[in-house]
């Protein structure tokens, strides 16, 4: 048989077989359509989701920079070095015995002020009650004793404190009854405690 005798039925059929071929081809490159819009929404998401977290991190940051907080121990005496918040206080992690706590540092309070419920979870001891004058007046407060306070590596034992059930959220004042002993220098928007070693 010549080349020119090819069965048209032969020739349509090879040319059916490569089209369909091809049509396969891009079949499996291209994803199904609903298989497409949730890999799209998924992306958008994850893009969601990235975002939130950063906002948040940098919302953290900016409400308490001392977070990760700077502790210089060096020879001499021991520092600790606070940042002021966006909101224009100094706010830093410690402990109370041994208890993870937000310390906001308030010279203008005379004790360490714990809220009630936080008082609580600590497990301190309720004291004599007294009144004490606070931005929001007169309240009535429970003195305790804490047995080891630590701001950084400042570490101080048997510090007097009070408890405030008036007093809202787990953020504890520093008062004076920590800072009586150490030393604050105040420079701009920095804040540095310094425990001396005679003490």
């Amino acid at each position: 048989m010549a080349t020119g005798d090819v069965p048209a039925s032969w020739l349509d059929n090879e040319l059916n077989a490569v089209r369909d071929a091809f049509r396969n081809m891009n079949d499996v490159n291209r994803p199904a359509p609903r298989a497409g819009r949730f890999m799209w929404f998924a992306a958008w998401i994850s893009l969601l989701v990235v975002l939130v977290l950063g906002f948040d991190t940098w919302l953290e940051r900016e409400h308490n920079p001392n977070a990760g907080l700077m502790v210089v121990d060096a020879e001499g005496p021991v520092e600790v070095v606070l940042q002021r918040s966006r909101s224009g206080h100094y706010i830093a992690p410690g402990l109370i015995n041994g208890e993870p706590v937000q310390f906001l540092v308030d010279t203008g309070a005379t004790r360490i002020s714990v809220p009630l419920a936080l008082a609580q979870r600590l497990g301190l001891k309720q004291g004599y009650a007294s009144q004490a004058t606070t931005a929001n007046g007169v309240v009535t407060v429970y003195d305790t004793r804490l047995d080891e306070v630590r701001l950084g590596s400042i570490v101080l034992r048997n510090v007097a404190g009070n408890i405030n059930p008036g007093m809202p959220g787990d953020v504890v004042l520093l008062g004076m009854s920590f800072m009586q002993d150490l030393e604050l220098v105040q420079r701009g928007d920095t804040l540095t405690l310094r425990l001396h070693s005679t003490l």
